[in-house]
């Protein structure tokens, strides 16, 4: 993060009821120099968010008042920046019922500072990159282009069949992003289709045999258990 403009500039806006994580999280957030605000309540958190205009939130689930999952739908409907839940809960169901909400991301108490500021960082890229769909995403060695249909890895072109594709480039188009299995059942098959997780894992196995290096651990598409899968930025 040393010299970058853009990254000491990203103002922050926390949403936690607990005092010592707001210590903590200001700690770290302004050694990094982000601007950093505030909240401790729902109701407290929309209004800085109108006030102030964050770049990023970083949002607690649990609240008094208004619930973390009522703020992030009332944000998500008028304020388009990165949410990430940080939250006690590491249920499945309160994973996918934040991402379907409009979450970016989530990341579950107790965290480590290097991932938090990992995740913060990645979000923020996707918000420099501008709301233009690009034409190909690389990441390591693995390059989707959109465009032509085309997927490269390590400099040779692998082929997909059509589905295969159509998982990657979701992924691609959210790279280092949860995309949730129900969303990528939905956009591929369909919304009948949208409980289906046996046929997408299936499909998942298909595409790491041929874009993951054989016999290892997965390299670009990760898997959030229960949840969905991730592809990974380099």
């Amino acid at each position: 993060m040393n010299g970058s403009s853009t990254e000491k500039a990203a103002r922050i806006l926390v949403i936690d009821d607990e005092v010592q994580i707001l210590r903590a999280l200001r700690s770290i957030l302004t050694a990094r120099r982000y601007d950093v605000e505030t909240a401790e309540t729902g109701e407290a958190g929309i209004g800085a968010a109108a006030e102030h205009r964050p770049d990023l939130i970083v949002l607690d689930l649990t609240l008094p008042g208004k619930s973390g999952l009522e703020v992030c739908r009332e944000l998500r409907s008028w304020l388009a920046v990165p949410i990430l839940v940080l939250s006690v809960r590491d249920s499945d169901d309160d994973k996918i019922a934040a991402l379907d909400l409009g979450a970016d991301d989530y990341l579950t108490k107790p965290f480590s500072a290097g991932e938090l500021l990992a995740r913060i960082r990645a979000l923020l890229r996707r918000v420099a990159a501008g709301d233009a769909s690009p034409r190909e995403v690389t990441t390591g060695g693995l390059t989707v282009d959109f465009a032509r249909r085309m997927v490269v890895v390590d400099g040779c072109e692998v082929r997909l069949t059509r589905t295969e594709f159509d998982i990657l480039a979701l992924l691609a188009h959210s790279v280092d992003r949860v995309v949730t299995s129900r969303m990528l059942l939905e956009r591929v098959w369909g919304p009948e289709y949208v409980d289906d997780t046996q046929t997408l894992r299936v499909h998942i196995s298909h595409l790491r045999h041929k874009i993951e290096p054989e016999g290892g651990v997965p390299r670009y598409v990760l898997t959030e258990p229960g949840v969905g899968f991730r592809l990974v930025a380099s």
